[in-house]
């Protein structure tokens, strides 16, 4: 048996993706559909459709994040392979006769990523936003479309419950399948990741995930972008232009309460410069978003603002992160026999409720 793993936070992309799998499910010998209602408020049943009513189950979350959602679908799984789908990808209409051929793997491959897809923007160059979206089409084991052997996700106490976002929590994952001596492979199955309308501030809302990095560098040491197959970031860069800033700031301030003409004047210097090399790391990072992007005024204006609030927000954000996970002995990984939660606990298993 296939078991196919969805969390949902009930968007309307959610009706799109079960249509898509509506007429293509016959073509697995057996398959159940585990939909994980991780919505924080009960406001009604998911919608299914009745060609999927059949396969379907419905599992009320605990509003804890993709990684638990993602736990309680597997845990209820029957199936000795689980594919997690995310809520607002579109499979192709041969994506079920190809999940079939993907998975007749060796006994040694754990995991098996399907192709995604992110449409280009028609007639102009992509925004900021589109590209970090584009950017899942070269992720590595992203569960966008990723699926697991039971065994694999057994072995290693499954998702890390520890990472409450849609980032990281997937690669890490990975890492420890890997580790625990399984093989990953991609397959030829496709779907189609939209981008999805956003603020144009989500770059600020996007930088809680440096909190989540904090946790990877907790758990695998300085090497962990390295050992997770993950590209090199700007934290180093936004360190020293925060730093930077700051020490413009105290100058000014400084400056502004001493008397001594001397003092005064050094202040001013640490502050010219200081000023100097903020403004020169703000407008190279701000360089670096708007020349590959439509470079309209609104997103002009939206890069010249986050690129300069970016920084100490990622900053705060990775600091944070490290206060909160101070108590997590380093190298403290999910493993079989330990719970994948914070505090102890095992997860309390999904009430289960049979689609309508």
């Amino acid at each position: 048996m296939i078991s196919i793993v969805v969390p949902t936070l009930g968007r309307p992309s959610l009706a799109i993706l079960l249509d898509a799998l509506a007429g293509q499910l016959a073509e697995l010998p057996e398959v159940e559909v585990l939909l994980v209602d991780d919505r924080r408020d009960d406001t009604g049943e998911l919608a299914v459709p009745g060609a999927l009513a059949a396969y379907t189950k419905v599992l009320r979350g605990l509003a804890a994040g993709p990684a638990a959602a993602r736990n309680l679908g597997w845990r209820e799984a029957r199936g000795g392979w689980v594919v997690f789908l995310d809520d607002d990808v579109v499979p192709s209409p041969d994506w079920a006769r190809r999940l079939r051929n993907d998975l007749r793997v060796a006994d040694r491959v754990g995991g098996v990523q399907g192709v995604v897809v992110v449409p280009p923007p028609a007639g102009r160059r992509p925004t900021d936003w589109e590209r970090g979206t584009a950017g899942l089409a070269e992720g590595r084991w992203i569960t966008a479309d990723m699926a697991y052997r039971r065994a694999a996700l057994a072995a290693v106490g499954g998702f890390d419950e520890r990472f409450p976002r849609a980032y990281r929590e997937d690669a890490e994952l990975a890492h420890r399948v890997r580790l625990a001596g399984w093989d990953l492979v991609r397959g030829r199955r496709r779907v189609t990741h939209p981008v999805r309308p956003e603020s144009r501030w989500v770059s600020l809302r996007n930088q809680r995930g440096n909190a989540d990095d904090a946790l990877l560098r907790r758990l695998y040491g300085r090497t962990w972008r390295s050992q997770l197959d993950l590209p090199g970031g700007r934290r180093s860069r936004h360190v020293a232009v925060t730093a930077a800033g700051a020490v413009a700031l105290a100058g000014l301030a400084l400056r502004a309460v001493h008397r001594h003409h001397c003092r005064r004047r050094v202040l001013g210097v640490v502050a010219g410069v200081s000023a100097l090399g903020w403004a020169a790391g703000t407008a190279e990072f701000a360089r670096v978003r708007v020349l590959p992007g439509p470079r309209t005024r609104d997103e002009v204006l939206t890069m010249l603002v986050t690129s300069a609030l970016i920084p100490p927000l990622a900053v705060a954000r990775w600091v944070g992160g490290w206060w909160r996970i101070r108590a997590v002995p380093a190298g403290a990984l999910v493993t079989a026999d330990r719970p994948a939660t914070t505090d102890g606990p095992a997860p309390r298993r999904a009430r289960t409720t049979e689609a309508a």
